[in-house]
């Protein structure tokens, strides 16, 4: 048993540390709301049996206690030697990263996952991320940290749409690829593996967006809900088709590196419904 007292979220508390103006504001009902919105109870149950584990081991602990099961083909395409970035889609918003932390785990027992920076406050999770700034200039800091992991053996794990997917003329499809995994892979001799993943969030979730963006509001209203989308997904089969590596030969000056993103996005979405 670890002596440390494990972390918990306290909605309010978060409130106060980030805005005491607005929690001074802010009725109780509407934080009993957000409470339950983001599934405090239950975020902290995990929290609790998880006991100070870190890394893969909170990974385990997280996907045990949301009983998700994982189907995986394609394994045999991942080489047993060398430095590779793993690509996916972005479905769901969150639990898919844990079960393809597990995957590379079995294969690998050394990678990171680039996230959003934000994702640096889970900090079971801080061992296996390293930050990306999403909607700014990246700090000197956070680009050495990024070209360190690039030179280095880790293997490395990325969502190159940077959001979760949605709903695009009746079909569940990732926002457009950003070129970073491109140059990088071309950079540090770094080949290529996509990996597909199944899976959706609810109907809400997609219309909320979809209106959020007929109004032409440019908070992503839709974000909040994605803890409450998490939880929905509980007993869930999440698939993950992995393909062949791609060289980073490949990615020459015939294209952009903005039109390899989305070549390599085009070749992802093909491994949909295939056995690896």
């Amino acid at each position: 048993m670890s002596e440390n007292k494990p972390m918990q979220v306290d909605v309010a508390e978060i409130i106060r540390a980030k805005s005491p103006k607005l929690a001074k504001k802010m009725p109780r009902f509407v934080i009993n709301l957000l409470r339950k919105l983001v599934h405090e109870k239950d975020v902290n149950e995990i929290l609790a049996k998880a006991n100070g584990a870190t890394g893969i081991d909170f990974v385990n602990v997280g996907v045990e206690c949301l009983e998700l099961k994982r189907q995986v083909s394609g394994m045999d395409n991942i080489p047993s030697k060398g430095r590779f970035i793993f690509v996916a889609n972005h479905p769901l918003g969150g639990l898919e990263s844990l079960v393809m932390m597990q995957t590379i785990d079995e294969k690998y027992n050394d990678f990171m996952f680039v996230v959003n920076d934000l994702l640096m406050a889970l900090e079971p999770l801080r061992p296996v991320f390293i930050p990306i700034n999403k909607v700014g200039k990246q700090s000197r800091t956070n680009a050495e940290q990024l070209n360190e992991l690039y030179a280095s053996n880790k293997q490395v794990l990325y969502f190159p749409a940077g959001l979760c997917s949605r709903k695009i003329k009746g079909e569940i499809v990732d926002l457009p690829w950003q070129k970073n995994f491109i140059v990088k892979a071309v950079e540090y001799q770094r080949d290529i593996i996509p990996v597909y993943i199944g899976g959706r969030n609810s109907n809400f979730f997609y219309r909320l967006a979809n209106w959020r963006k007929r109004l032409k509001i440019k908070f992503n209203i839709e974000m909040l809900f994605l803890v409450d989308e998490m939880f929905k997904q509980r007993g869930q089969t999440i698939t993950l088709t992995i393909g062949k590596p791609i060289p980073y030969t490949t990615f020459d000056k015939t294209k952009t590196p903005m039109e390899w993103a989305e070549w390599v996005k085009a070749e992802t979405y093909k491994m949909k419904g295939t056995k690896g």
